[in-house]
């Protein structure tokens, strides 16, 4: 029977990680694999990790937290999860985001009915019941409209917060990815696009994005991850298509296994 690898990065989440991993472990209870959870704090800086430490104690087989003292960004945060990942598919979801665990379902339900390498909630989805303000959905049909000339991806959404992996193709690309915060998403998509893991297909979510806060236009912590994401984009493009930085011919520069253990 395949193992499901559920990575949940979290940061300053401490008023609702517990409600995250309750609500992941009870949709994933209800899957017919076997699965474990692992929590990744992204900097000690408030209750968030001893909160999930604390639930995760009721559910040893089930659920591990691990955390780090600094913040080093949600790319970071995943790409350490997914190293210490023991499934044959593994994936990621925020903690927090107002997508319903049950797209954790859908995704590997689409997994198996494509034989997919990679599947990705997508926003834009037929399918999809979604709710965020209309600033995010232009940004978001001109980021794609963008992702798709520089990395030749077909799918319309990258920047949803729940994707899975096939195993071998995280064996693969790990090891080449440099992006820890911004735009970590894009590189993981273009370098398997990139290394012939072709096989990439969305998903369905519900999500809810109220305005305020990160959701519009006029707000700096939003306009500070749009800038992010697109200079990290030209950096992946730049390594992608002009150094060739992510060919095996470069490995002795890639990130190294240290890295995603969080060494380093």
């Amino acid at each position: 029977m395949k193992l499901i690898s559920v990575v949940i990065p979290a940061y300053k989440a401490e008023k609702f990680i517990i409600k995250t991993l309750s609500d992941v472990k009870s949709t994933l209870d209800q899957i017919r694999y076997k699965y474990e959870i692992i929590c990744v704090v992204d900097g000690k800086v408030d209750r968030t990790y001893e909160e999930a430490e604390e639930f995760a104690s009721k559910f040893p087989r089930k659920i591990k937290v691990f955390g780090y003292k600094n913040n080093l960004g949600k790319g970071h945060a995943v790409k350490y999860g997914m190293a210490k990942a023991k499934g044959d598919i593994v994936g990621f979801i925020d903690a927090g985001l107002d997508i319903n665990p049950n797209a954790i379902s859908m995704l590997l339900e689409h997994f198996e009915w494509y034989n997919a390498d990679i599947i990705v909630g997508s926003k834009r989805h037929p399918a999809s019941k979604v709710k965020y303000p209309w600033q995010r959905k232009i940004v978001s049909f001109f980021s794609q409209i963008l992702i798709g000339m520089l990395f030749g991806l077909k799918v319309k959404d990258t920047q949803a917060g729940v994707k899975f992996f096939k195993k071998e193709v995280l064996n693969k690309v790990m090891p080449r990815l440099l992006v820890k915060r911004w735009a970590f998403d894009i590189e993981m998509l273009a370098v398997s696009n990139y290394l012939g893991f072709r096989r990439i297909y969305e998903a369905p979510i519900e999500l809810k994005l109220e305005f305020g806060g990160l959701s519009t236009l006029t707000s700096g912590g939003f306009l500070t991850i749009l800038w992010g994401t697109f200079i990290d984009t030209l950096a992946i493009f730049y390594r992608l298509r002009i150094m060739r930085f992510y060919d095996y011919k470069n490995r002795k520069n890639w990130v190294t296994r240290k890295y995603l253990k969080g060494k380093i």
